[in-house]
């Protein structure tokens, strides 16, 4: 163990060993900062320490100077803003058997949020979003993403802004109308019907109060990047108020990840990583998921490493994460299993059979037998070869292992630079205003009987026909 994890490079220190009831004090089980980018899984049953083994991670990587994006599902790690009290009983039990000395401290947070609610806007353009990713959040089969995918093509060739859902509806409309037929023939045509159909998931979704998340002006995926000092700002979506809504805020994860692969540069292989990207619950991200879909996530995983971005998949089970997904990921921290069923006790073996080969520990009876705050490690060394598999003791973190005070958390968001920032963004004419007023300027034409061999014009353009 203590020739699988050295002292040397920086990393962080996520425990000590365990064999049998006897805890290795004098060896630190650490996660080496310049492996986080080779990305990991945090794995677990409910309950049993996925959140605080994320706040240790997220706390040290924050001392380490590197920025963290997390998705706050729950609300509890809100408490990275303040100070742990050592003096808990329970914490401090956990240090004494690692012999670890905790030093309390809070960490510089930003909080976000889809709604505005609990923390700064975060807000998209549906242009931005694509159609393969508003099509997942709409919930709409192959043939109405065929047609989305059609009002994108359009209205990007003819320079009409999607911003928000309503320019979505107005040019989803206007396809549907008379005035759109002989513009959709040049598209290959949809029926009615279908559009009908997507028509009506938007105002499912905007219904649901997820309008507000698509406008003016998107996320500029570079304020992940901050530091305060020699400290990365650990930024935490805050999703507890839109948990009925999963496909919308597991969507939105993939398109940031998307949008920070197309905007950071090449960096390849650094000491420590630009940004950590930890995606709680991830196993809203690929139920149901596209094939299309899973094969953008699968590109992304791959290739965003070189841009110095490590991601993290937590959950509860490594069977959540599709197989082309998990042959990605270097780092693999797994807390207990439970069995309750046959397809459980068959996912445990099927889990079991991925780790390293170890003489030391029975895989499969460890699985189900970690305590809580205890997890099976196997990390990427530095000079990336597998580390040996360590059932570890985690140590607690050094902030607040609850969520933050109510004065703490508006502090946070009144203070909040990209708050500001949000409500200062530009105002650009949109899809819906230009088609609103092209229809209407269609309108006072018609009206008007053309002299005969006058072409005649539409919304979209001179439309290749005469009137006679």
């Amino acid at each position: 163990m203590r020739a699988g994890y050295p002292a040397e490079p920086p990393g962080v220190t996520l425990g000590s060993p365990l064999l049998g009831d006897e805890v290795l004090a004098g060896v630190r089980v650490r996660l080496p900062l310049s492996t986080v980018n080779r990305h990991g899984l945090v794995a677990g049953a409910t309950g049993t320490g996925k959140t605080k083994t994320l706040q240790v991670i997220a706390g040290q990587l924050s001392d380490a100077g590197v920025p963290v994006f997390v998705a706050d599902v729950k609300g509890d790690l809100s408490g990275l803003a303040q100070p742990i009290i050592p003096a808990d009983p329970r914490v401090a039990e956990r240090a004494a058997s690692l012999t670890w000395t905790i030093e309390p401290r809070a960490h510089p947070v930003e909080l976000l949020s889809l709604t505005g609610t609990l923390g700064a806007p975060v807000r998209a353009t549906v242009d931005s979003f694509g159609p393969v990713l508003l099509a997942r959040v709409l919930d709409l089969n192959e043939t109405q993403t065929a047609v989305l995918t059609l009002v994108f093509r359009l209205c990007d060739d003819r320079e009409l802004p999607l911003l928000d859902l309503a320019d979505l509806r107005a040019a989803l409309r206007f396809l549907g109308s008379d005035q759109g037929k002989p513009v959709l023939e040049e598209y290959g045509g949809v029926s009615k019907a279908s559009i009908g159909v997507v028509l009506r998931s938007i105002l499912t979704l905007e219904e649901a109060g997820a309008g507000a998340f698509f406008g003016e002006p998107p996320f500029d995926v570079q304020d992940l990047l901050r530091t305060e000092g020699d400290r990365g700002i650990v930024s935490l979506l805050e999703l507890s108020d839109v948990m009925d809504r999963p496909r919308l805020f597991s969507t939105f994860m993939l398109w940031l990840l998307a949008r920070l692969y197309a905007t950071l540069p090449e960096v390849g292989d650094l000491e420590k990583p630009v940004l950590a990207f930890f995606f709680d619950e991830a196993h809203l991200l690929f139920d149901d998921a596209s094939d299309a879909l899973l094969e953008q996530i699968e590109l992304t995983a791959r290739l965003i490493r070189s841009k110095g971005v490590g991601v993290f998949f937590v959950t509860h089970a490594p069977t959540d994460v599709p197989r082309a997904v998990l042959g990605q990921l270097g780092n693999r921290i797994q807390h207990a299993l439970r069995a309750f069923t046959p397809q459980d006790a068959d996912d445990l073996r099927k889990t079991a059979r991925t780790f390293p080969t170890t003489e030391h520990y029975d895989v499969e009876e460890a699985l189900t037998s970690l305590g809580i705050g205890e997890a099976l490690v196997t990390v990427l060394s530095a000079d990336g070869t597998p580390s040996p598999l360590a059932w570890t003791r985690i140590v607690p973190p050094d902030s607040r292992m609850a969520p933050a005070d109510e004065d703490v958390r508006a502090r946070l968001i009144a203070g909040s630079p990209l708050r500001i920032k949000t409500f200062a963004g530009p105002d650009r004419q949109s899809a819906a205003e230009i088609l609103g007023a092209r229809l209407a300027s269609a309108e006072k034409v018609a009206a008007t009987p053309p002299p005969p061999g006058r072409r005649e014009r539409s919304v979209f353009g001179t439309l290749h026909v005469s009137r006679r």
